[in-house]
């Protein structure tokens, strides 16, 4: 292939946009190639590369996003590592117009507008994600008192609407892909609907869980031998953002993940996460709100009815962080969903669970989370001053009273929360929102379950 370097059409550019432009046909590259023959799409992923190429040549030097990693194919129709980051070839960044310019206004007293760098945005994003973590709910467990929520976090604002978009349409990419019989044998998992609210739509990566013993006696758990398919890009980049928007530990770093896609109707019976996955683990969740119940002691009051004694609104593009008691003493469930839904629960396997033959996946390991305050040359000063004030001070309800004045500060900051939270809800929600922490309080969806061996939300 000749040197890109003299190409006229290239001239035209600015290394900036190149590189871009050489981000977004990486990761589009899988999609680009297909059903093209493999010279062809030798040809393709090397004139993809050159422009990246042609980046460094006219800079004089590497160009690097901190989040990013190299540009590396492993074959002509898979990337191993492309930049590692979200394409914004559009500016679907979740950053509008109205605030990069609050943020020009307050940065900069002169005529000239400077346009916020990647770096920038995403830090102005970081600081600005509301993080829940005053959740309290007592209960006597083994005749002991017990707050039953310890440990439980919500965090809204990490993902734009245009990333979410990106994600859903992705997840019915796979969907296609499985139905086509494209995924590997345990990947996708379409069961039979013999009734309504049966037959959750199901995609694993990075293991295969086990819900029930099989009929080849194996246990639930992760499958030490079961064919799925790698953590796919655009998740890996999913659990970079989680990870480096302390969302999750840098020490419990997800290498698996699994998708379910809910129609209208399906449900979730109570249960207790399998203890072969670490904890924290987490969820987002996707087109719809939903309810997700709580309880040390979950029922079934009838078919697809459950009672217990504390309900959280999970919003549209949230992500709920499950550990401590949250994860292990308390049982939660979703009723029947109103609407069609899709969530994608990260988990980090525990190490002696592994499947046989699992191997670390590069492009996950020395995730660095974002500082709170970042305060070089190179960011704006309204970025820099922006605290992280949305943080729980009462990180798990741990001063709970019921007399005092915990108590109060719990339904405050409860409230508080839910009225930022309102734009987000559905009609329904609204009107079940006078019930939602009430205790004892039953959720009766027109469906039924008698299977209580589900392990993600």
């Amino acid at each position: 292939m000749e040197p890109v370097d003299n190409d006229l059409f290239l001239r035209k550019y600015q290394p900036s946009d190149i590189k871009i432009a050489s981000e977004f046909l990486t990761t589009w590259l899988p999609f680009l190639s297909r059903d093209l023959c493999s010279d062809c799409v030798h040809v393709l992923s090397r004139r993809i590369r050159s422009l990246d190429s042609e980046t460094v040549s006219r800079d004089d030097k590497p160009v690097y996003d901190h989040n990013l990693e190299d540009d590396r194919f492993i074959n002509a129709s898979e990337t191993a590592s492309p930049k590692m980051s979200w394409d914004d070839m559009t500016q679907e960044d979740g950053f509008n117009e109205e605030e990069e310019q609050k943020v020009r206004e307050d940065t900069t007293k002169t005529p000239q507008k400077r346009k916020l760098s990647r770096d920038e945005r995403e830090q102005f994003r970081f600081v600005n994600v509301k993080r829940m973590k005053v959740f309290s709910c007592y209960e006597k467990v083994k005749g002991r008192r017990v707050d039953i929520l310890e440990g439980l976090e919500l965090h809204t604002g990490v993902f734009s609407a245009a990333e979410q978009k990106r994600i859903v349409d992705y997840v019915y990419e796979l969907q296609e892909k499985g139905r086509k019989g494209e995924l590997q044998e345990r990947t996708f998992t379409a069961p039979h609907k013999w009734m309504r609210g049966k037959g959750r739509v199901t995609i694993q990566f990075g293991c295969c869980y086990n819900y029930a013993t099989d009929k080849a006696g194996n246990p639930p758990g992760i499958l030490q031998h079961g064919a799925v398919d790698p953590i796919p890009l655009l998740f890996k980049v999913i659990i970079r953002r989680l990870v480096g928007w302390h969302v999750l530990p840098p020490t419990c770093v997800p290498d698996s993940c699994i998708v379910n896609i809910y129609d209208e109707g399906d449900c979730i019976p109570p249960h207790i996460d399998n203890h072969d996955f670490l904890r924290p683990f987490c969820t987002v969740s996707f087109l719809s709100e939903c309810d997700i119940l709580f309880g040390s002691n979950l029922k079934i009051e009838g078919p697809g009815e459950f009672s217990g004694s504390y309900s959280l609104p999970l919003p549209v593009g949230s992500v709920l962080v499950l550990k401590g008691n949250g994860a292990d003493v308390a049982k939660h469930c979703v009723p029947a969903v109103p609407q069609k839904r899709i969530s994608i629960t990260f988990r980090k396997m525990d190490e002696s669970k592994r499947p046989v033959g699992f191997t670390p996946d590069l492009d996950l390991q020395g995730i660095k989370p974002l500082p709170y305050e970042q305060t070089t040359l190179n960011t704006p000063p309204a970025v820099a001053a922006i605290r992280p004030s949305r943080w729980g001070n009462d990180q798990n309800g741990g001063n709970y009273n019921s007399r005092g004045g915990g108590q109060r500060k719990h339904r405050e900051s409860s409230r508080g929360y839910h009225h930022s939270e309102s734009r987000e809800r559905s009609p329904t929600s609204r009107r079940r929102g006078s019930s939602r922490h009430s205790p004892n309080t039953a959720y009766r969806p027109k469906v039924h379950s008698n299977n209580t061996s589900s392990d993600n939300v």
